[in-house]
Formats: C-alpha cells, structure tokens, sequence
C-alpha cells in the first residue's frame, strides 16, 4: 500500500495479522502532533493503528525504493531470451530476513504451549 492510498483505506475498515510483540516508541513532538491531528481526522482509527499503518505503507515504500544491483550470474532469460542476472543488491537480503523473521515472530493468539 502506498502512503498516498492510506486516506482511503482509513475510510474503510482494514487490519491484518499482528504479532504479538509489542514496540514501545517515543515519537518527536512534532510527529506526535500529527498522528494526533490523523485521530482527530479520522476517528474510527485511533493512533496506534494510524501508527502501524503508516510504517506499513513507509516499509513497502522503501522496498520498492531499494536499488537493483546487477550481478554477474544469469538467472533467467526474458521472452526476448535476453538475460536476466541476479539482483545483488540490498533487496535479496531483506527478503531473507524477512522470510526468517516472519517465520520466527508469534502472531497474536498463538500459545507457546501448542
């Protein structure tokens, strides 16, 4: 989702599967203005969720911005059969982390006595 769609989804209900740890934050006065102001403007969010889903729109906006490095290995060839190399850029990591990452954190819910 991108920042620019967040108006509209606050329109609508929305959500999705949260973990069950907790980030405590302290936000620069400013900013803790305007995410009062965004509660105050759309009241069927309150700051937390405006919060959560701002950094979600920030987070997919930097992967999208992440640079694609061209490597030396040939991964695939395209409908042209021209060569398509390796990614060895900042992106294949994040994605490895974050396949381990999502793989490691609980969801909300979940016992550790299952």
């Amino acid at each position: 989702m991108r920042i620019s769609d967040l108006v509209m989804e606050w329109e609508r209900s929305g959500g999705g599967h949260l973990t069950a740890r907790e980030y405590n934050i302290r936000l620069p006065l400013r900013d803790a203005a305007k995410i009062a102001a965004l509660a105050a403007m759309y009241p069927l969010r309150n700051e937390t969720e405006i919060i959560s889903e701002l950094l979600t729109a920030a987070l997919e906006e930097l992967e999208r911005a992440m640079p694609y490095i061209q490597g030396s290995k040939i991964i695939a060839r395209d409908e042209l059969d021209d060569p398509i190399f390796e990614d060895v850029g900042p992106t294949p990591r994040f994605h490895a982390l974050y396949k381990q990452y999502s793989e490691t954190l609980e969801p909300i819910g979940k016992s550790h006595c299952d």
